[in-house]
């Protein structure tokens, strides 16, 4: 098997390491706006997410194959040079673009499905940070059973007004706007009758009420509608069928949550934590136990991201089945990215039993409190255990689990 690029392919990642060089240990100045897990500063350049987000779509590492006109390079979509830039950032500790729920879920959700005029009035500032999009779908009555969700939508005065609530919104303290699934068709059946509105945040009506989870930190909220009204051409898709449409965004969601690429970045991190770490006097990188369970996981991560290049190489070969490939991201990813954030805290030793605001917290905390987050990712974007469920059911064509009898 022959894994080198070719001469064009090296030429490329001479260029992005170049660049990594130039921008090594970059800080951002506005982490207050939308917090970042375990930012701390360190000697390179500070900037701002979207002058940082601008700068990466300028160069072509980032949006690469979203045209020109809608905020995007403009250039053709290219899996390898996707995968040197991403391979290369993670060597250089180099932040990757900014994610979220606005570009890596609305954004390719708008491209497939969103009238041209929504294309140019969201995609551009979602790309470049200047737009922060949080995801209206849980209620407290419809979580894992999403359709059954009760939140109203009506046309009135060629308007739609959305009374209900939603509950675990990430980031909506912070967001612009909101992709919201509401009732639009009360008569008709559960997963029939939604629609998929686009809800700016300072919209009379909406109520933000933070809730403190795990970390420590205020990453959900509650959200209250009382006669919320936006245009009647705020929906995405035809009335009452934004079912598909939720159901093309989960798709884009599951994929986002575990980038094998920040995985392998993470994991370089933990390597050098460990070459500084020491237990009497001596390297935790040298100690044999330590050093063996290093191993193990850097042997995970390295299968995790064959599985995703199996994904990627799909693209170019079309006909391939990675039908299973796909469906595991999420599953393998949250659990081993848990493992390795538990490690780093493992070799910290007591003071990784430090949290917030301690002065002997390593790299600002962000094994204790990313330790956290996957915890909760496990659960969040839809649980492990309907995952394996998907898996057994959708990919592996098993019986699929009986239904509880009512009553019984």
């Amino acid at each position: 098997m022959n894994l080198s690029y070719g001469p064009e392919y090296e030429d490329f990642k001479k260029e992005v390491q170049i660049f990594c060089s130039k921008y090594s240990g970059i800080n951002f100045s506005d982490t207050s706006k939308v917090p970042l897990a375990g930012t701390f500063k360190s000697d390179g350049p500070t900037m701002t997410r979207s002058k940082w987000q601008k700068t990466l779509i300028d160069k072509g590492y980032f949006a690469r194959s979203i045209p020109k006109e809608y905020g995007g390079y403009g250039g053709e979509s290219d899996v390898i040079k996707n995968r040197i830039i991403a391979s290369e950032f993670a060597l250089a500790n180099i932040p990757p673009a900014m994610g979220g729920q606005g570009i890596d879920m609305l954004v390719p959700t708008l491209l497939e499905l969103g009238t041209e005029e929504q294309k140019q009035k969201y995609i551009k500032p979602t790309l470049h940070g200047e737009m922060i999009w949080c995801q209206g779908y849980s209620e407290p009555n419809a979580g894992s059973d999403l359709a059954s969700l009760q939140t109203k939508g009506e046309i009135i005065n060629d308007n739609w007004v959305i009374n209900g609530q939603k509950i675990w919104t990430s980031t909506a303290q912070y967001s612009q706007m909101m992709f919201c699934l509401v009732r639009t068709e009360p008569e008709a059946q559960k997963h029939a009758g939604i629609s998929y509105l686009l809800i700016p945040m300072d919209t009379p009506g909406i109520e933000i009420r933070p809730l403190v989870d795990m970390t420590l930190k205020a990453g959900f909220n509650e959200v209250f509608f009382t006669d919320v009204t936006i245009p009647k051409k705020n929906i995405i898709g035809e009335r009452g069928e934004g079912w598909a449409v939720a159901n093309a965004t989960l798709g884009h969601e599951r994929g986002s949550l575990t980038n094998p690429n920040a995985t392998m970045n993470r994991l370089n991190m933990l390597i050098n934590r460990m070459k500084e770490e020491t237990i009497d006097g001596r390297k935790i990188i040298d100690n044999p136990v330590y050093k063996d369970k290093l191993m193990k996981l850097q042997g995970k991560v390295i299968a995790f991201q064959s599985n995703s290049l199996r994904v990627l190489s799909a693209k170019l070969n079309k006909g391939q089945d990675v039908k299973i490939a796909a469906m595991i991201q999420k599953l393998v990813g949250t659990e081993l990215r848990h493992e390795l954030e538990g490690l780093g805290i493992d070799i910290m030793g007591e003071l990784g039993t430090l949290y917030e605001d301690s002065p002997n917290l390593r790299d600002g905390g962000s094994w204790q409190f990313t330790y956290m987050y996957y915890l909760g990712l496990i659960i969040g974007g839809g649980t492990n255990q309907i995952q394996k469920n998907i898996i057994s059911e959708r990919g592996l064509g098993m019986p699929r689990e009986p239904k509880v009898q009512q009553g019984v």
